[in-house]
């Protein structure tokens, strides 16, 4: 069993350092001065607990907010506006900024034109805007899409999130029975160690 708990808490260590690999580039509380946009509310960031936080109250409203606005036409002013919603509604500016990084150069076209086919099928689904000239037609359009498309981005990075979390609260679970398990078996020699001596 010993061999066994060893094992899984070799794997704990490896889970953290491919943790911290992923999250080097992000910011975190130590490093947030570091970034262009993000210095500027490095004062705030670093004065709110909550915006560092990986407690599901923090994730969730990241995952949402930041998935939304990340498809939304803000491309240039998106890392303002997710910064600032994430201070106002709490939410982990880590997780924010990483879903900002959905849209960027190279992804940038082919999401704005896939978020404004999915707004104009669901507006002539809905017959809205058919009189509104077409630029502002498909300025809706691509609104009306980002947010849907971002909600289902986000639905889809909630339901990967919980299976993490729930396999983590697993593993940490099957980590203790094995450490509990090990000190039952330590103690079990000390106490027959000690009765050998007393006899």
């Amino acid at each position: 069993m010993s061999e066994e708990y060893e094992r899984h808490f070799r794997e704990l260590l490896a889970r953290r350092r491919r943790l911290r690999k992923l999250l080097k580039p992000l910011p975190r509380r130590a490093n947030v001065r570091r970034y262009p946009v993000l210095k500027w509310f490095a004062r705030q960031a670093a004065a709110r607990p909550y915006l560092w936080s990986f407690r599901r109250e923090n994730v969730l409203p990241a995952i949402y907010m930041g998935s939304v606005v990340s498809l939304l036409p803000l491309y240039g002013v998106q890392l303002v506006v997710a910064v600032v919603l994430a201070i106002w509604l709490r939410a982990n500016l880590t997780v924010t900024v990483a879903l900002q990084f959905i849209t960027n150069p190279f992804t940038i076209a082919p999401i704005y034109l896939f978020t404004t086919w999915v707004g104009v099928q669901l507006m002539e689904a809905m017959s809205l805007g058919e009189s509104l000239p077409r630029a502002i037609y498909v300025t809706n359009a691509l609104m009306i899409g980002g947010v849907v498309v971002g909600l289902i981005v986000a639905l889809l990075c909630d339901l990967g999130w919980r299976f993490l979390a729930w396999e983590a609260r697993r593993f940490r679970n099957r980590l203790a029975a094995h450490r509990i398990h090990k000190e039952m078996i330590q103690t079990g020699r000390d106490d027959s160690a000690a009765a050998g001596e007393s006899s």
